[in-house]
C-alpha cells in the first residue's frame, strides 16, 4: 500500500473548486500524522491547469487525466478511472468532497473494493496508518467517532466548509496517468447543461449570508435579503420551506436537505431554527436571527437575536 494521501480534485474548465482546496489543505495537514504523501487527482479537460493551485493549497502531486469523456459523461468515467488509479497504485486514505459527485464516486468505489466508507464527515485524524473520523448524528445533536479496520484503502467523503483552504503547499509535481475509460461506463450522457443565473456566489463559499424562511412571506420579499446580501458583500440563502414554497432555487437551500454552510456571518430573517435547518448553519461564526417571535428555537443558538418585524429591520440593517 502505498504512503500517500490522495485527494479527488473537482474542477471546471482548469479551475479547481473550492471543494477540492479544501480537500487539498486537510491532505497536507495529515501528512504528519500519516507518514504519508498529499495527491490530488484531476479528471477533465482543462485538469493541468489545476496544478498550480491545488499545490499552492497542499497537494504536493497532482495526477491529471483530460479525456473529453469525463466531461460528456456521467459519474461513471470519474469512479471508473479513479478506481482503476486506486487499485493500481493503493493510497492508504482517499479524500472525497460531500458534492454531488464526490458522494457518487465514493459509494461507487466502496461497492467496487468491499471497503469501508464514512461519510459527512467534519473531523478526521491518522494513527499507525489508521484513520478515525467525527461526524455528527440525529441532526446534529451528537457527533459519532469511528475508527476504519486495517486493510483495505480508506475511503472517506469530508463535509464542505469543514476545512479552511490554506495556502500551506508549493508547486505541485504533475504526472499525466492514462484514462482507458470503458464502453460500459459511457452509458449515462450528458445532454445539455443549464447555467444557474449568474452574479450570486454559491452559498458554500460565501463569507457572508442573509437567509430567509417561510417569515419571508413570498418570493418578491426575497428582494430585501438581495440588497443587504449586496451590501454586506455575501449572498442569499434560505431554508428548505422557503425552498419548498418555489421561492427561491434549491441551490440556495441550507440545511439537512441542503448545503452545509460555515461563513463568518449567517443573518437569518423569518427562520424558525428547526433542527433540520441547524446542522446546515450552526458552525457559522457569528449567526444574527431577526425575528418577530420571541420563542423561537433559533435565538436559543443565534449569537445576537433581533426581536422584530424583518420587513423593516433589513432595511435599517441595508441603510446602515
Amino acid at each position: 500500500m502505498a504512503n500517500e494521501i490522495w485527494v479527488l480534485a473537482e474542477q471546471a474548465n482548469g479551475e479547481a473548486k473550492r471543494i477540492a482546496l479544501e480537500l487539498a489543505t486537510r491532505a497536507r495537514q495529515l501528512e504528519g500524522q500519516a507518514g504519508a504523501t498529499a495527491v490530488a487527482v484531476a479528471l477533465g479537460p482543462g485538469a493541468k491547469g489545476t496544478a498550480e493551485k491545488l499545490g499552492a493549497y497542499g497537494a504536493r502531486k497532482v495526477l491529471v487525466a483530460e479525456d473529453a469523456n469525463f466531461d460528456n459523461y456521467s459519474v461513471n468515467p470519474h469512479a471508473q478511472v479513479f478506481g482503476d488509479l486506486i487499485a493500481e497504485r493503493k493510497p492508504q486514505l482517499v479524500l472525497l468532497g460531500g458534492t454531488s459527485l464526490g458522494r457518487e464516486v465514493a459509494a461507487r468505489l466502496a461497492a467496487r473494493f468491499e471497503g469501508g466508507l464514512m461519510t459527512n464527515v467534519v473531523d478526521i485524524s491518522v494513527k499507525d496508518g489508521i484513520a478515525t473520523v467525527v461526524k455528527p448524528a440525529f441532526g446534529g445533536s451528537y457527533t459519532v467517532t469511528s475508527t476504519f479496520k486495517p486493510g483495505a484503502t480508506q475511503i472517506v467523503v469530508m463535509r464542505p466548509n469543514a476545512t479552511i483552504p490554506e495556502k500551506i503547499g508549493d508547486t505541485a509535481e504533475v504526472e499525466a496517468v492514462s484514462t482507458g475509460i470503458d464502453a460500459k461506463s459511457l452509458v449515462a450522457k450528458i445532454l445539455e447543461r443549464v447555467q444557474a443565473s449568474a452574479g450570486a456566489m454559491p452559498v458554500e463559499e460565501a463569507p457572508i449570508i442573509v437567509s430567509g424562511g417561510r417569515g419571508m412571506g413570498g418570493a418578491e420579499n426575497f428582494k430585501i435579503l438581495w440588497e443587504l446580501a449586496e451590501a454586506l458583500g455575501g449572498t442569499v440563502a434560505a431554508s428548505r420551506a422557503a425552498v419548498d414554497a418555489g421561492w427561491i432555487p434549491y441551490a440556495h437551500q441550507v440545511g439537512q436537505t441542503g448545503k452545509a454552510v460555515k461563513p463568518v456571518l449567517y443573518i437569518a430573517c423569518g427562520i424558525s431554527g428547526a433542527i433540520q435547518h441547524k446542522v446546515g448553519m450552526q458552525t457559522s461564526d457569528t449567526i444574527v436571527a431577526i425575528n418577530k417571535n420571541a420563542d423561537a428555537p433559533i435565538f436559543q443558538f443565534a449569537d445576537l437575536g433581533i426581536v422584530g418585524d424583518l420587513f423593516q429591520v433589513v432595511p435599517q440593517l441595508t441603510a446602515e
